[in-house]
C-alpha cells in the first residue's frame, strides 16, 4: 500500500530538523544549567568549567569537519540518525558520572555526536530547498536551537527540584533516541521519498536544476575545498562569531549565578528570555533574506544586507556588565537575537555557493572552525573570569561579528554558485 502523501513535505522536514537542533541545544545546555547543583556533589572551579566546555567544543570541532564528510558519504538519512543516537547516548551517560573526569569524557563524546548535526541539517536543506527558500529553511531549523534553550531552563529547574540534576540527562537523552526512530521512518531524499506529492517533487527538482552550475557534477576532493577563497573566508568568520556565541550560551547561567547571585529557579525564570529572542532572530533573519530576494535584490545583496544588520547589533553586549539585571537581560537578548539573525544567513552560504553533494563537507569545515574559536575563546574566558571578572570577555564578544563581516566582504566577493575550478586567489 502506498504511503500517504504530505503537502509541502519540505517544510515538515525543516520542522523535524528544528526539533533535532532543539534537542542538541537542550543536551549541550543541560550541564551549564545544572553545574551549580552538580558542584554540590562534585567540586568544579571556573577553570575546570571552562575546560569541560572545551572538551565538548574540541570534539565538536573535529567531528564537525569529519561529520560533514560522513554526511556526504553515508547520506543524510543514515548519517543524521547515527549522530543523534551517539550524542543522546552521551547525554544519558552524563547522569551517571561521579567526577570531573567523568564529565569531561561525556562532554567530549557529546561533542563528537553533535558535530555532525548542523552539517547534516545543511545538507538536508540543500537537498530539499531552492536558493530563494533556503534562508527561511535555515532560519526555521536554526530556531530550534533557541527552542531547546528556551524550554531548557524552566524545564530543567523543575526536573532538578523534583528529581535531582542527574535526571536532566536521563530524560533529554531518551528523547533523542525517539527522534532517531521517527527520522529513519520519514526521511528520504525528495526523489525517493514515499510521502512527497508529485507536484512538490517536480517543483524541487525543477528549481534545483535551474540553480545548478555547469560544473556542479564535477568531482571535487575534500582538500580542494581549501583552494577556494570563499571557504577560507567563511571559516575565518565562523571562527570569530561562534566564539562569541559559545561564550553566551555556556557562560550565561554561570554569570547569572556567580555575578547576579540567582539560584537555579531564578535562572530558570530569566535565562530563557535571551534564548527566546535568539529564536526570533533566527526566524526574522531568514525571512529578511527571502523577502529581499522577492523584492528583486540579488542573492549576494540580500545575504550581505542581513549579515550587516546583525553585525551592527552585536556590540549591544558591551553594556551587559554595567547594567542592572533587567537591562542586562535586555542586552543579552539583543546580542543573542543578533547572532542568530547572523547565523540564519551565514549558514545558507555553503548551499548558495556549492552543489549539494559537497555542502555537508563545507558546512563541516565552517562549523569546525567555529568550534575551535569557541575552544580558544573559552579558555581565555575561564582564566579572565577567574582573575578579573566578566567585563573584558563581554567587550571581545561584542566586536567579533563586525570584524567577521569585514572578512566576508573581503573574501566572498559575490554570493552565487561558484565555478569549482575557481581558486582561492581568483578575482
Amino acid at each position: 500500500m502506498n504511503a500517504a502523501r504530505i503537502k509541502t513535505l519540505r517544510w515538515w522536514i525543516a520542522g523535524l530538523l528544528a526539533l533535532a537542533t532543539a534537542l542538541s541545544y537542550l543536551d549541550r545546555q543541560s550541564f551549564p544549567l545544572v553545574v551549580s547543583e552538580a558542584r554540590k556533589e562534585i567540586p568544579i572551579s571556573n577553570e575546570q568549567f571552562a575546560t569541560l566546555n572545551s572538551c565538548f567544543l574540541f570534539a565538536y570541532a573535529i567531528m564537525y569537519a569529519g561529520g560533514g564528510r560522513i554526511m556526504d558519504w553515508l547520506g543524510t538519512r543514515a548519517g543524521y540518525a547515527m549522530m543523534i543516537i551517539w550524542w543522546s547516548g552521551a547525554t544519558f551517560a552524563t547522569g551517571l558520572v561521579s567526577s570531573v573526569t567523568g564529565f569531561g569524557v561525556c562532554r567530549f563524546l557529546l561533542g563528537m555526536g553533535e558535530g555532525g548535526g548542523f552539517p547534516g541539517s545543511g545538507k538536508a536543506v540543500s537537498e530539499w530547498f531552492p536558493p530563494r527558500e533556503r534562508s527561511v529553511a535555515f532560519g526555521l531549523f536554526n530556531a530550534g536551537s533557541s527552542l531547546g534553550a528556551v524550554v531548557g531552563p524552566p524545564m530543567i529547574a523543575v526536573i532538578v527540584s523534583q528529581l535531582g540534576w542527574r535526571w536532566t540527562f536521563f530524560i533529554s537523552g531518551s528523547i533523542g533516541f525517539l527522534w532517531a526512530l521517527f527520522w529513519l521512518k520519514v526521511y528520504f531524499p525528495p526523489a525517493t521519498n514515499p510521502y512527497i506529492s508529485v507536484t512538490e517533487r517536480d517543483y524541487i527538482q525543477r528549481e534545483l536544476v535551474a540553480s545548478r552550475t555547469q560544473d556542479s557534477d564535477r568531482k571535487i576532493r575534500w582538500l580542494q575545498l581549501f583552494h577556494h577563497r570563499e571557504v577560507i573566508g567563511l571559516m575565518a568568520a565562523k571562527f570569530l562569531t561562534d566564539a562569541a556565541w559559545y561564550f553566551f550560551i555556556f557562560w550565561l547561567p554561570k554569570y547569572l549565578a556567580d555575578i547576579r547571585h540567582l539560584n537555579i529557579k531564578d535562572i530558570g525564570y530569566f535565562a530563557w528570555i535571551p534564548y527566546g529572542f535568539s529564536g526570533l532572530g533566527s526566524i526574522i533573519g531568514g525571512l529578511l533574506g527571502a523577502w529581499l530576494i522577492r523584492r528583486g535584490h540579488s542573492l549576494d545583496r540580500a545575504r550581505k544586507i542581513a549579515l550587516g544588520i546583525a553585525a551592527c547589533l552585536m556590540p549591544t553586549s558591551l553594556f551587559i556588565t554595567q547594567s542592572p539585571l533587567h537591562l542586562a537581560i535586555v542586552f543579552f537578548s539583543l546580542a543573542m537575537f543578533a547572532h542568530q539573525f547572523w547565523s540564519a544567513n551565514i549558514q545558507t552560504l555553503p548551499a548558495d555557493l556549492f552543489p549539494s553533494k559537497i555542502v555537508g563537507s563545507v558546512e563541516g569545515l565552517l562549523g569546525s572552525a567555529g568550534a575551535f574559536g569557541g575552544v580558544l575563546f573559552g579558555q581565555f574566558v575561564g582564566g579572565m573570569v577567574e582573575k578579573h571578572g566578566f567585563a573584558i570577555p563581554f567587550v571581545f564578544a561584542g566586536i567579533l561579528h563586525p570584524l567577521a563581516f569585514v572578512v566576508i566582504l573581503l573574501t566572498v566577493r559575490r554570493i552565487a554558485p561558484l565555478r569549482l575550478d575557481a581558486p582561492v586567489c581568483s578575482t
